[in-house]
């Protein structure tokens, strides 16, 4: 057998990042420095949502804002200085943002607070509230499933959850998908699927694969190798390709 029978070809083997020059970023942005294993922006074609640092007025009070920056059509011009709308609506600091995949200014956060808020940023008004009582700990992840039917969670109480949030309903859920203690990330993949991050007992990394119709066992589960940095889950629909980022 010949080695290119062998060997599978990638058109990503040769692929690199590169940095964008500093005239096409931005600066002068405070970026949170506390908030948990996530992403600190959420970005569209068209917005983008930071999550920011800023003083209460108090020792030990942050006030938890969300604030959302517009990019003109034709590029920046001048530095942005001021954010297009602040949302205020959390009790304490906010770690998570995340864009609607279809509606239009539907952006969604997760705060230390352990409550969702899915907020209609043309008036800053949050829409829809998942308290605590869905996610008692604190929330660790939560994605939008495609069509932006769903939302799946992950949470400190070791428990994944796919969540109807216009019902505030919790479709499907399971508990310990890693039998690890470190943080579990969830993200909606194709065909409705979610793929998981976590740690097994020997806090070996695993990628785990799910039917949100069975969640009982996965339909895969690798390891990937030996780490205490958190691996965070990126799906980039159009090349059906998942990137994992280790922190």
């Amino acid at each position: 057998m010949s080695l290119r029978q062998v060997v599978r070809s990638s058109k990503f083997r040769h692929v690199f990042g590169q940095p964008a020059k500093a005239d096409q970023c931005y600066e002068d942005v405070r970026v949170s420095q506390t908030t948990w294993d996530s992403g600190f922006c959420a970005v569209n074609p068209k917005f983008v949502a930071l999550i920011c640092e800023a003083s209460g007025g108090g020792a030990f009070l942050v006030l938890p804002l969300c604030k959302v920056w517009e990019i003109p059509d034709g590029g920046l011009t001048l530095p942005l200085r001021e954010p297009v709308v602040t949302l205020e609506g959390h009790t304490k600091r906010v770690g998570i943002v995340a864009w609607h995949p279809t509606a239009q200014n539907v952006l969604l956060s997760a705060g230390c607070d352990n409550v969702i808020l899915v907020w209609d940023v043309g008036t800053g008004v949050a829409v829809l509230t998942l308290g605590p009582d869905v996610h008692p700990d604190t929330i660790y992840s939560v994605d939008w499933r495609r069509d932006g039917a769903l939302i799946c969670t992950s949470c400190r109480d070791k428990r994944v959850r796919v969540i109807e949030p216009r019902k505030g309903t919790i479709v499907a859920e399971k508990d310990r998908p890693h039998e690890g203690t470190r943080p579990v990330h969830a993200v909606f993949v194709s065909e409705g699927k979610i793929l998981t991050t976590g740690f097994s007992r020997m806090s070996e990394r695993q990628v785990a694969l799910w039917d949100t119709k069975h969640l009982e066992e996965p339909l895969s589960l690798q390891e990937l190798d030996t780490s205490s940095g958190v691996l965070l889950p990126f799906f980039d629909p159009d090349t059906n390709i998942v990137y994992l980022c280790g922190k």
